[in-house]
């Protein structure tokens, strides 16, 4: 017997040509889903589907049809980065936030460290990043939460991954990255432990306030509801239609 072990196939990663080209119909992508979400085209649950298409996918193909029912293409001249970037020398290297029987806040234009550790210990964590800098590549950010939480809010151009480890608690599962990350583009890992807390991750669009966002939800929830309803009159129908024939 041969003590000779299978080779694996080797990984083949897109040339620097390819992501490119993807980096751009990505943005142009999200760009115009956002713009369609943003004038009620389709509901939070959709956008965020197609959003995790477009960003998780590195085949223009796919990004393409994400898109193609709202009669926009990668080709088409589009929105500006989503993710504003900093250069790697401007950002920290390390930060750390602590939230200790109160509450920690940031939000608007602020620079990421390349890694942020954030403890929450009966207390409470918001870090809104849709409009932070990021600088190129990987931004890590660790969370420790004991009764109390973290919530991380994102836009939409921002590829995220989450892994973490919850004890009554929470640790929301994200993955909204390519296989094949751009260099030249961030990508935000969060990662962690809760213990009688919870990390949550929201995607909103720049400039929706949390109380549109509510509003948004709420409407969302509702037509839920409805719709509800709806098919439950209907299967009631059936049903007294179904009886009255068996008699």
């Amino acid at each position: 017997m041969s003590d000779e072990s299978p080779k694996l196939p080797a990984v083949v990663r897109p040339d620097r040509a390819t992501l490119e080209r993807t980096r751009v119909a990505r943005e142009r992508a999200i760009a115009g889903l956002s713009d369609a979400f943003a004038n009620d085209r389709f509901d939070v649950d959709e956008f965020e589907r197609r959003v995790t298409v477009v960003q998780t996918s590195e085949s223009l193909a796919e990004i393409e049809s994400a898109v193609a029912d709202l009669g926009l293409t990668a080709a088409d001249p589009a929105a500006h980065p989503t993710t504003a970037l900093v250069p790697a020398a401007e950002a920290r290297e390390q930060l750390s936030l602590f939230a200790v029987m109160g509450g920690v806040d940031r939000r608007g234009t602020w620079t990421m460290p390349h890694r942020l550790r954030v403890v929450t210990v009966m207390g409470g964590a918001r870090l809104d990043l849709r409009e932070a800098r990021f600088p190129a590549g990987v931004v890590d950010i660790e969370v420790f939460a004991f009764m109390g939480g973290t919530e991380i809010i994102v836009p939409p151009g921002l590829a995220v991954q989450t892994h973490g480890t919850a004890i009554m608690g929470g640790f929301q599962e994200v993955n909204r990255a390519p296989a094949h990350p751009d260099p030249d583009a961030p990508l935000l890992r969060v990662h962690g432990f809760a213990m009688m807390g919870g990390v949550d991750i929201k995607m909103r669009l720049p400039g929706e306030g949390e109380r549109a966002a509510r509003r948004r939800e709420r409407g969302e929830a509702k037509a839920e509801r409805k719709a509800q309803r709806a098919l439950d009159r209907a299967d009631r129908r059936l049903l007294d239609r179904d009886g009255r024939g068996s008699r």
